[in-house]
């Protein structure tokens, strides 16, 4: 056996990512994303949509109310804060 057979290669889990939209930037760096699912209901069979709420962090503070967001599931960073916004995918339309 080599050397290098006998080194342990560090596990890299696969991290769970979602997509949504910036609804709250007041946060000193972090952003409330809204992620929406659509879901088959069990007895009427007609889909749903089902919505939930993350709060991410944002270091540079440079994604604002309206972008959609891809978003990583990390460490905890508070009581409410374990995503970080990892891409900007589609700036906000400006009316």
């Amino acid at each position: 056996m080599t050397a290098n057979a006998t080194q342990a290669t560090p596990v890299v889990k696969n991290k769970r990512t979602l997509t949504g939209v910036v609804t709250s930037d007041k946060m000193d760096k972090t952003v409330t994303v809204l992620v929406e699912r659509a879901v088959k209901h069990p007895v009427l069979g007609k889909v749903v949509r089902r919505s939930k709420k993350y709060h991410a962090h944002s270091p540079n503070n440079e994604f604002k109310q309206g972008d959609t967001v891809m978003i990583e599931e990390t460490r905890p960073m508070s009581k409410t804060k374990s995503w970080a916004v990892t891409k900007l995918i589609e700036k906000a339309k400006v009316e």
